[in-house]
C-alpha cells in the first residue's frame, strides 16, 4: 500500500462500498470510477462531504488533495431522483383512493373506562384503558375470530412509529435477479460477484395482508358464475371486478368489495383450465374504469359433485390435501406482479399486491364455499424471476429451481420443526407452498347490495358452449322480457354495457359514455338523455329486425310504452343481409336491395 493510495469510503442506500483512490486523481476520474463500480450512470448521483447533502463533489479537474479528501474519508452518494434515504417518501407516487384514506386516519383502538381497573377521573387515562396502536398483536389475536394478519397500513404505522419516525424504515422488493451493469468480470456463467449475486432468500410467514376481506355485494353474482359449472361439470374462471373500501372491523383495514365478474375466454374441462388471448381485456378495464371500478382479484372454481340429487359437493381442500397448489400459487403470484400496490414508501414506487384470489371449492358441510387468499411478498418475487416450480405429483409442494447456465437462482430456505420440537432450516427443494400463502375471509352482506340493479339477466360472455350468446337477437329477448319502466334499471347490466361496447355490428366506444356516468351515478336523468341518442335509436332498429318484428316508427321497446321513432339520420340494418348502411341511404351498400 503506497503512501500516495486512499480508499475511501462511499455511503449509498443499499450500504457502504470503499473505493480506492490516489492523492493526485481528479474529481471527475473519482466520480467516473464510483459510477462504473456502482453501476450508475454518469449523471444518476451525486457525492457529498456530509451526511447532509453539503458541499458536493463535482465533476473537475481538482485532485482529490485539494479537496481535503483523505484516507478513510467518508463520503455520502444520493443517487438523482431517489430517495435519499431508506425512509423518506416518494410524492410523486399516487396511491389508490383508499390508501390515501386511510394514510390520513388516527388507526388507535380507542378503549372504554374500566370500571374495575380504572381508578382515575373521566378525563384521566391509564394503561388499562388507553388507546391501543393498530398493530397491537395482543387486541387482534383476542378479536372473535382471532386476526393472524395485521392490516398492511397497520404495518406501515408499526414501522413508521417510535421516536425516529421511520428515518431507518425500507419497503425494499425482494430481487432475485443477478444485478446488472457489474464490469469486473465476465457475465453469468462465467462470473459472479458479492456485488451483483442476489442474497439467498429465507421464506418466512408474512405477518401482513394488503386486503383484510372480500365481499361479493350480492349471492345473484356469484350464483351466476357458477352456473356454467352446475350446467357443463367443467371449471370455470373469471375476474373480479369492483372496489376497495375500509373495512372496519379491522384497524386499517381494506374490504375488496366485488361488483361484477367478467369470463375471459377460456378452454375448461373438469380438471383444467386454460386462459386464451382475450382480444377485449383492454375494452373491459376501461369500461370498468368508467364505472368507478376495477380489476380487484380472480375467481376460480374446484368443484367435484357428490350427490347430484341433494346438490352436495366433495370436500377436496383441507389441511390433510392443501388449499392452494403449487401452480396456482405461481398463478396468483403472476396476477399480483401484473397489479402491483402504488406504494410512496418503496424507493420502486410500488410494494406488494391488493389482487385476491378466490376458490369456490367444497367445504365441511359439502356446500359450496368460497375461499380467499393472496400469496405473500416473497412469492411475488420467485414468480417474477421464475425461481419457482410447481410438483407434478403433489400439489402441496413447489420447487425452487437449480441455477444453469442460462439462469442464476439464489438458494431459498424455509424453517420447519424436526421430531424433536427443534427449527431446522431446509432447503426449498421440495418447498411446502404454505409459506406462500395468505388466507383471507369471504364474505356476503346480510342485506344484497346492488352497483349493477338490474333484475332481467342479460347471457355472460365467452359462453357459447352453453348456447348463450350476445347477440343483437338476446338483447332483443332481453329488452321484451324486462318489466321495468325505468330505463337505468333496464340497462344497468355490466355484461350488457360489455356488449353495447365490444360487439362487432354497432360498437358504441366513446358514444356510451353518457350512460355509463348515469349506471355509475345512478342518475336516472342521464340515462333518459341517452336513451333519446341516435345510438340507441338504432339499437332498437336493429333488436326489431333481428327479433322478427317489422321495423315501424311506434314500436313498443322495453320501457313498456312506444319507442322514439327511428331517426333517419342513424345508421340501419338491411333486413336481407344485415349488413350495417350509412344514415341517409336508401339501398342496401352491400346486396343494392331496397330498405323496406
Amino acid at each position: 500500500f503506497s503512501e500516495g493510495c486512499l480508499i475511501i469510503r462511499v455511503q449509498t442506500p443499499d450500504g457502504m462500498r470503499k473505493i480506492a483512490s490516489t492523492k493526485r486523481e481528479t474529481a471527475a476520474a473519482f466520480l467516473k470510477k464510483v459510477a462504473t463500480e456502482l453501476g450508475f450512470s454518469a449523471n444518476g448521483f451525486s457525492i457529498y462531504l456530509n451526511r447532509n447533502k453539503t458541499e458536493e463533489i463535482l465533476s473537475q479537474n481538482k485532485t482529490m488533495s485539494l479537496l481535503k479528501i483523505k484516507h478513510g474519508d467518508m463520503l455520502y452518494l444520493v443517487p438523482t431522483g431517489s430517495s435519499s434515504s431508506p425512509g423518506e417518501v416518494m410524492d410523486t407516487i399516487q396511491e389508490d383512493e383508499i390508501d390515501q384514506y386511510l394514510t390520513k386516519q388516527d388507526g388507535k383502538i380507542y378503549r372504554n373506562k374500566d370500571p374495575q381497573l380504572c381508578h382515575h377521573g373521566s378525563l384521566g387515562k391509564c394503561v388499562h384503558c388507553v388507546p391501543l396502536e393498530p398493530f397491537d398483536e395482543d387486541y387482534l389475536n383476542h378479536l372473535d375470530p382471532p386476526v393472524k394478519h395485521m392490516s398492511f397500513h397497520a404495518y406501515l404505522r408499526k414501522l413508521t412509529g417510535g421516536a425516529d419516525k421511520g428515518k431507518f424504515a425500507a419497503l425494499e422488493n425482494i430481487s432475485c435477479k443477478i444485478k446488472s451493469g457489474c464490469e469486473g468480470h465476465l457475465p453469468w456463467p462465467e462470473g459472479i460477484c458479492t456485488k451483483c449475486q442476489p442474497s439467498a432468500l429465507t421464506l418466512n410467514r408474512q405477518k401482513y395482508r394488503h386486503v383484510d376481506n372480500i365481499m361479493f355485494e350480492n349471492h345473484t353474482t356469484a350464483d351466476r358464475f357458477l352456473d356454467f359449472w352446475r350446467k357443463t361439470g367443467s371449471q370455470r374462471m373469471g375476474y373480479l371486478y369492483g372496489r376497495y373500501t375500509e373495512h372496519k372491523d379491522i384497524p386499517l383495514g381494506i374490504r375488496a368489495e366485488v361488483a361484477a365478474i367478467y369470463e375471459p375466454p377460456q378452454n375448461a374441462t373438469q380438471n383444467s383450465l386454460e386462459l386464451v388471448e382475450d382480444p377485449k381485456a383492454a375494452a373491459v378495464d376501461e369500461i370498468a374504469a368508467k364505472l368507478g371500478l376495477c380489476k380487484v382479484g380472480w375467481i376460480f372454481t374446484d368443484l367435484l359433485s357428490e350427490d347430484t340429487r341433494i346438490g352436495t359437493v366433495r370436500f377436496t381442500r383441507n389441511h390433510d390435501s392443501h388449499y392452494l397448489s403449487a401452480e396456482e400459487c405461481i398463478t396468483a403470484g403472476y396476477f399480483q406482479n401484473l397489479h402491483s400496490n402504488s406504494c410512496r414508501l418503496s424507493r420502486d414506487g410500488h410494494f406488494g399486491s391488493k389482487f385476491v384470489t378466490v376458490v369456490a371449492t367444497g367445504g365441511p358441510d359439502n356446500q359450496v364455499h368460497f375461499e380467499g387468499y393472496q400469496v405473500s411478498n416473497q412469492c411475488m418475487a420467485l414468480v417474477k424471476d421464475e425461481c419457482l416450480l410447481p410438483c407434478k405429483d403433489a400439489p402441496e409442494l413447489g420447487f425452487a429451481k437449480e441455477s444453469c447456465s442460462e439462469q442464476y437462482v439464489p438458494d431459498v430456505f424455509y424453517k420447519d420443526k424436526d421430531k424433536f420440537g427443534n427449527d431446522v432450516t431446509f432447503l426449498a427443494r421440495p418447498l411446502p407452498v404454505e409459506y406462500l400463502i395468505i388466507d383471507i375471509t369471504t364474505t356476503f352482506p346480510k342485506d344484497p347490495q346492488y352497483t349493477f340493479c338490474s333484475t332481467q339477466r342479460f347471457p355472460i360472455e365467452n359462453r357459447d358452449i352453453l348456447g348463450e350468446t350476445q347477440d343483437f337477437k338476446s338483447l332483443s329477448t332481453y329488452l321484451s322480457q324486462c318489466t321495468s319502466t325505468t330505463f337505468l334499471d333496464v340497462v344497468s347490466d355490466f355484461h350488457l354495457l360489455l356488449f353495447l361496447v365490444t360487439n362487432e355490428v354497432m360498437p358504441l366506444g366513446d358514444s356510451i359514455g353518457l350512460l355509463l356516468d348515469a349506471v355509475r351515478t345512478s342518475n336516472e336523468d342521464l340515462a333518459q338523455t341517452w336513451k333519446k341518442s341516435e345510438q340507441w335509436a338504432t339499437i332498437e332498429q336493429l333488436c326489431s329486425t333481428v327479433g322478427g318484428q317489422p321495423s315501424s316508427s311506434q314500436s313498443y321497446g322495453a320501457m313498456g310504452g312506444p319507442s322514439a321513432p327511428a331517426s333517419s339520420s342513424a345508421m340501419w340494418s338491411c333486413l336481407h343481409c344485415t349488413f350495417m348502411n350509412q344514415p341517409g341511404t336508401e339501398h342496401c351498400e352491400m346486396c343494392s336491395l331496397p330498405r323496406s
